[in-house]
């Protein structure tokens, strides 16, 4: 008689892995050399016995506590809020962070400016947007399957930069299950073929994943290295449509090439199909009519509204990135008091808060990496003295670490760690500043490589086994995956190389 497994079991051992894996981390932070400033930043270790001693537990706690939250995302994904609440406790009684610090370093605008976005988004659904959307593509005459798969992923890049990516994925899988229900035809190719353009087209604004936010604000970007007064300066959304906005319609366009190649059975199937329903006279599905105009203004608005933050502050004399915060916030607001019988419901359903409040964890960890020196000591690693290696070498290192990481980890737990170590050397080095780019697009293109890479990944598995009862394997994802994401991060590489030589210029 075969044994059963016993979950209870399988769950001790992760958790006596992830401690395992926070000891040895922690032994491995206990090496570390102090910071030259560490009495600047904790003032209370001159008065300390042994000031040293102190600052290395610190240091100690602060990796723990973060290796602690990296193993909780991979293993234990409804208990990881649970594990960064008690880190954050462990941190605060620690005095690695003090209760100031603390709430400075969850990044507030940032989480606000998500909660903008996110109720916005959760009106125009409630206004039936999408739903036409989806209906007009259905419906459109002389549809084939190339044309098919071409408005589908570039829907699938669009869409991204313009809501999120986890609304995008919802409504464009809405699409294909219809498609793939009316043919008769196997989901599992296009469900892949929609969520992958997802991931790259989530690069192409700001708006897009929360690692454009969290890069595009956290930047100090060199424009001109070298000039007099050229001090850094974070990213605005003009910048990310100027920069970001190519290099995701290339990828998109590369990633169609091999997904056109390797599904090309599917497509050719998906054609045959549509042409006997033409043949017929017979669409794709039923015509129902939605008062989209309404809800097209506004995205417009909102879109216009936002891209104009950055004249918008300077005319104003604000700081950089407030109009960026405070648009989507104004804008949700209208909505609300407008529409302020669905008020609560947008806040309550739309806004993701396990995630929102997982980011602000995430965030005061990082920053007790940075607060401890133990970032600055990667960062001293890679470029000694302030001297950063060729852009040859360090460009396509961030691009595959970041990548690899975000294949297994959630991305923005990669994105926080690395920030202060590229601020760090583009302090140093200037010229290096489109390191934030290979930064932003390693992190995006690697969630394409496995089926745990992005959360876009995690939600249009969930929607095709609930619908189907469709399990995608591991390995059958990995194959394409792996293929789609050095594809995507070849060719982001080649472009960033080409911005070196821009701002050498």
């Amino acid at each position: 008689m075969a044994k059963t497994s016993n979950p209870a079991r399988l769950v001790r051992f992760q958790f006596a892995g992830m401690f395992l894996a926070a000891l040895v981390a922690g032994w491995l932070a206990s090496l570390l050399p102090a910071p030259a400033d560490a009495a600047a930043v904790y003032p209370d270790l001159a008065a300390a016995a042994s000031p040293a001693r102190l600052l290395t537990i610190r240091q100690i706690a602060a990796v723990s506590v973060f290796t602690l939250i990296i193993c909780a995302t991979l293993m234990f994904e409804e208990r990881r809020l649970g594990v960064a609440f008690i880190g954050i406790s462990a941190l605060l009684a620690l005095k690695v962070l003090t209760l100031s610090e603390f709430v400075h370093s969850t990044e507030l605008h940032i989480i606000l400016l998500l909660v903008g976005m996110m109720t916005l988004v959760g009106a125009l659904k409630d206004m039936g947007f999408f739903t036409w959307i989806i209906q007009t593509i259905i419906n459109a005459k002389k549809m084939t399957g190339l044309k098919f798969v071409a408005i589908l992923m570039l829907l699938s890049g669009i869409m991204p930069g313009i809501v999120d990516e986890v609304t995008s994925i919802v409504f464009v899988l809405a699409l294909v299950f219809q498609v793939c229900d009316t043919l008769k035809l196997r989901p599992t190719p296009f469900v892949l073929m929609s969520v992958m353009a997802t991931n790259v087209g989530s690069t192409g604004t700001m708006l897009g994943n929360p690692v454009g936010i969290l890069i595009g604000t956290k930047a100090e970007y060199h424009w001109n290295p070298g000039a007099a007064g050229d001090a850094g300066v974070p990213l605005s959304f003009g910048d990310f449509i100027v920069h970001a906005t190519p290099i995701m319609f290339l990828s998109l366009l590369a990633i169609f090439l091999v997904l056109l190649v390797y599904y090309r059975k599917d497509i050719k199937l998906l054609d045959e199909r549509l042409a006997e329903r033409r043949a017929s006279h017979i669409g794709l599905g039923p015509m129902v009519e939605i008062p989209y105009k309404r809800g097209l203004a506004i995205l417009l608005g909102a879109l216009a509204f936002i891209a104009s933050h950055h004249p918008l502050e300077h005319a104003l004399g604000l700081e950089p990135n407030t109009m960026l915060v405070a648009a989507p916030l104004a804008i949700a607001g209208l909505l609300m008091v407008f529409r302020s019988h669905r008020a609560r419901h947008y806040v309550e359903s739309s806004i993701e808060w396990w995630s929102l409040l997982f980011f602000m964890m995430l965030f005061a960890v990082s920053f007790a990496l940075e607060h401890c020196g133990v970032t600055d000591v990667i960062a001293d690693e890679i470029a000694p003295d302030g001297a950063a290696p060729s852009k040859f070498l360090l460009t396509p290192l961030i691009v595959a670490i970041t990548a690899v990481g975000s294949a297994f980890v959630d991305n923005i737990v990669f994105v926080s760690t690395f920030i202060p170590i590229i601020k760090k050397i583009v302090a140093g080095s200037p010229e290096m500043s489109p390191l934030w780019w290979a930064l932003l697009f390693g992190a995006c293109f690697g969630g394409n490589i496995t089926a745990i890479g992005s959360t876009a990944n995690l939600v249009a598995i969930s929607m095709l086994g609930k619908k189907y009862s469709i399990k995608v394997a591991f390995l059958e994802w990995l194959k394409v995956g792996l293929v789609v994401g050095l594809v995507s991060c070849a060719v982001a590489t080649g472009v960033i190389f080409c911005y070196y030589k821009t701002s050498a210029a």
